[in-house]
């Protein structure tokens, strides 16, 4: 029975396998994830045991920062899936994954959040920068605060003026540890909006308001098996980029792989 914990050229040919017959790892395979892929790689989860029997896929879910800072300090994980580069270099860097066995898996977009009856009238990105909001964002050493900041950033430079993100950033209440404390304030009506990414808006009971695209940013996230892991988790890495795991993740409203 699989277990979920909450948190703070070889690729190829295995996911070319696993397409067509089952490969059979056995044991229990400890994937870290970032927090906005819950469902997805639960889906995922159940599907590769299923093909594998005698397969544990045990999750540890939170913000790519957090796990990365895991993984690099002991923790026993088998396979780190992140929103960004950035956090899957520091773990390369702390010497628990190499280079080589890093692919980007999947794809994201963000977008504005509001309660279902958008007290604070927001109903463009330019409207954040209203004075008297209370916005909620992740903090900018989480991916998607960083995405967040870029976005703030891509408006301001495209003629929302020098001091949009610093008029948007006044309005801030809280910086959260990840993407899914963000959608839980604003669900909660605790704020009048947020940006997030649109995996997670689709599935809480928000109002998502699209970014422009010009504005936005493509959200890549890498995944890779540690160095010392052992052959179920490449499974597990090759499965999530497989045909299957591929329309799992297309279910959930994540982009493709390139």
């Amino acid at each position: 029975m699989r277990h979920i914990r909450a948190a703070a050229s070889g690729i190829i040919m295995l996911a070319m396998l696993i397409g067509c017959s089952a490969v059979q790892p056995g044991g229990t395979i400890n994937v870290y994830a970032a927090a906005s892929l819950t469902e997805a790689f639960e889906e995922l989860g159940r599907g590769f045991e299923a093909a594998n029997p005698g397969s544990d896929v045990v999750f540890n879910f939170a913000g790519s920062q957090q796990l990365a800072t895991q993984i690099n300090e002991g923790a026993p994980a088998h396979v780190f899936a992140s929103a960004n580069a950035k956090q899957m270099h520091a773990v390369i860097a702390g010497g628990r994954i190499s280079a080589a066995q890093v692919t980007v898996f999947a794809r994201n977009r963000l977008v504005v959040i509001t309660p279902p009856d958008n007290p604070g009238g927001i109903d463009l990105l330019r409207d954040l920068a209203r004075p008297g909001l209370r916005l909620v964002l992740a903090a900018d050493v989480v991916p998607v605060g960083e995405y967040s900041l870029t976005v703030l950033d891509n408006a301001a430079a495209a003629g929302y003026g020098d001091g949009f993100r610093q008029r948007v950033l006044a309005n801030v209440v809280s910086y959260e540890d990840n993407v899914r404390a963000v959608v839980n304030k604003v669900a909660l009506d605790e704020a009048d909006g947020g940006i997030v990414y649109a995996t997670d808006a689709a599935a809480a009971a928000v109002r998502s308001l699209a970014i422009d695209e010009p504005l936005n940013v493509v959200a890549s996230y890498p995944i890779a098996a540690l160095d010392d892991a052992g052959a179920g988790a490449t499974a597990f890495v090759a499965y999530v980029a497989s045909a299957d795991g591929q329309a799992v993740l297309a279910r959930h409203g994540f982009g493709a792989a390139p």
